[in-house]
Parts: C-alpha cells; structure tokens; sequence
C-alpha cells in the first residue's frame, strides 16, 4: 500500500482526479491517497493557498498527485506551482512529448523531452519597484543549479536510452548568467562521452521545432526557458491537456497536470483527464510500478487509437466518464 498525496485542485481539477483515481485502482495498484487542498479553495478555507496540513502531507507521503490549480494573472498569490517547487526543492521538471494514437498533428515523428530547471531563474520571483516606472526583476542563476539540472539530463538520456542532450540558452544576451549555465553543461559532458551533446539558442530552438521537432532528442534550459518551449513541445503532439509532468527532487516528487483549471468547462463532465492521468503513469514508474503503469498506458493508447469515446477537446462527444469507462474496460479485458 503505497500513500500517496492527492492534491485535486480546483475547476475541472476533481472531475479529472476522480477519473484517475478510479483508473488506478482498477490497475489494482493500492494506494491511500491523502487527500489535500491547495489554491483558491484552500484560501477560502485555511486562509492560505498552501497550508500547513498540505504541506506535511508532502513531506511525510514524498510523491504528490497534483491537479490543476488557477493562478491569478498579474495579481493575487504565487503560484502554487511555484511553490511547491522551491518549497520541496523539486529542481527537475520533465516534460516528454511524444505523438499520440489517433491525435493529428503536424508532425508524426515527434519524441522529444524537454528537461527544465525547476527553482531558479525569473521564477526566484526576486522583484523590486525602483519607482513608479521602474521595476527591477532579478534573473537568478547559480552554478549548483546549473550544475544538477544538466547532470540530471545526461542522467536521464542514459536511463532511457536517449542519445543527445542539447543545452538551450540565450548566452549571446545573457553572457554571465547564460553563460555558467552552458560552462557547466560543457564541463559535464566530458563525464558522459557516451552521449551526445549540442548546443542552440532558445529563439532558434522555437523556429526549429516548428520545422522539424524530429531533430531534437533530450533538451535542458534554464526555468523561464523551459517553461516556454515545453508548452510549445505540448501544441506539437496535441496540446496541454494531453502532456504530462513531473517534478523531482532529491527524495520527493509532485507530478501534475500542466494545462489549466479550465473553469469555463467545470462540472459540465466533459474535462478530459488524459494530462493527469499520463503524469500519474509517470507517478507509477517512480514508485517501481512499472508494470501497471504501462498497462495503464496501454489501455488510454487503445482508447484513443479506436477513438469512439473521445471528449470534446479531442474532436469527440463522450463525456469524462465515459472516456474514463473505456481506458477501465480496456484494462480488464
């Protein structure tokens, strides 16, 4: 029995929990989920968006299921997101991209994953009002950050049979900041001579993977950046709400949705649980239920490639129950 944190968010956040909950026990992993609340609703009821009970869930359970949670823009809390990361040190966010059954795309031949530093950057959140027309925002990159994220990507290819890891910055601009990063993305390298290695601009990186994604293999930037060019790597397999995450760090790990709460759709049963329930498959390999999760993976590619219970997002009519019906009856058979 494993214990696990439920984070289940809000909008469309619970409709799409309850779906993968209810997949995963059919899989018959065993899981006591503890189930906590985080966001807007735990502001409403807690007076914080992340409270402290939430909190020492994640520190006791160390692996967190999490939902979508709205974040107001330009105003209001940070980010929970953002929090979470910098609170538990999840410095390693992981985002694969690759084509789905029966999702078109411009692109067929896209395997790519996109390793992004996770605590440091613009998203140190270091803002400071000079005056009335001036805010000074502080770019916080250190070397041990630079260091344990490019390690981490040269580990990563080698455990999954990757063969390249490209470094994506902005060092033509950025020279000090920028520049450590690719200094110790070099000096890592020649630790792994068995893999290969490159080097682009992020600006060059967003044309190129318009034109050809096929190029690329196992990609690690810096926050900001990989913050932007994961989304992109999402829109070519098929959008947010079919991309997956995880975010790890030394001994804990939050794996989440990464498309929003969708207010707009909430309730309505038409959510489509497929982001979360790809990040909880990513759930399941780090726990060593490796076995199950491919299963469950298998049952969600069967279900999309017949494609006669789809929701609306994915040019469909069924409903999330009846989506999530499918993927249980295909894992029962």
């Amino acid at each position: 029995m494993y214990n696990i944190t439920l984070i289940e968010g809000d909008g469309i956040g619970p409709e799409i929990s309850k779906s993968v909950v209810e997949i995963i026990k059919k899989a018959n992993v065993e899981i006591n989920w503890d189930k906590q609340q985080a966001g807007k609703l735990a502001l409403e009821k807690y007076g914080s968006v992340l409270p402290s009970n939430t909190i020492e869930s994640i520190k006791k359970n160390r692996v967190c299921l999490k939902a979508p949670i709205t974040t107001p823009i330009g105003y209001g809390f940070k980010s929970v997101n953002v929090q979470l990361r910098q609170l538990f040190d999840l410095y390693a966010n992981i985002r694969p991209s690759k084509n789905l059954p029966n999702i078109k795309t411009p692109f067929e031949d896209v395997d790519l994953v996109v390793i992004r530093e996770n605590t440091e950057d613009i998203y140190a959140g270091l803002e400071e009002k000079i005056d009335e027309n001036t805010i000074h925002g502080i770019k916080l990159i250190t070397k041990k950050g630079c260091e344990r994220i490019c390690d981490f990507a040269f580990q990563y290819a080698i455990k999954n049979n990757r063969k390249e890891v490209c470094a994506v910055s902005k060092a033509n601009i950025s020279k000090l900041a920028d520049g450590m990063f690719l200094d110790c993305f070099r000096e890592l390298a020649k630790k792994y001579s068995e893999i290969k290695t490159r080097e682009i601009l992020i600006d060059n990186l967003c044309m190129q993977l318009v034109v050809n994604p096929s190029q690329f293999d196992v990609m690690v930037m810096p926050n900001l950046y990989g913050d932007i060019a994961s989304d992109l790597c999402a829109g070519l397999i098929g959008g947010l709400g079919v991309a997956q995450s995880a975010n790890i760090g030394k001994d804990c790990a939050v794996f989440e949705a990464v498309h929003g709460s969708a207010p707009d759709i909430a309730g309505k049963n038409t959510a489509n649980p497929t982001g979360l329930l790809r990040s909880a498959i990513m759930m399941l390999e780090y726990i060593g239920e490796k076995e199950k999760a491919k299963k469950i993976e298998l049952a969600l590619f069967e279900t999309l490639k017949e494609g006669k219970y789809l929701t609306p997002d994915l040019k469909g009519s069924a409903t999330t129950e009846e989506f999530t019906n499918e993927i249980i009856k295909k894992l029962t058979v």
